[in-house]
């Protein structure tokens, strides 16, 4: 777990699910990718899609289409 830093911690404190990233991430995108992704949440759409959508909705902002914005993104533990 200790490869997984914070979220390897989370998930040993008991988190179902944790969203991760793989690298330092810009605050302005992922302020708007956590928006995406909680209110796919709150439609009733599972994590692992509803992290799948907000990437989509991210790489179609022109300023946010390198990988580098809306690729590190990873959801680690339950997918449900």
């Amino acid at each position: 777990m200790s490869a997984l830093g914070i979220a390897g911690v989370a998930a040993q404190a008991g988190a179902r699910s944790i969203i991760a990233t793989l690298w330092l991430v810009d605050s302005k995108s992922s302020v708007f990718f956590m928006n995406e992704f909680y209110k796919n949440l709150k439609h009733g759409i599972p994590k692992a899609e509803a992290l799948r959508l907000a990437q989509i909705s991210l790489m179609a902002i022109p300023e946010y289409t390198n990988p580098y914005h809306w690729a590190p993104y990873l959801l680690v533990g339950s997918w449900l």
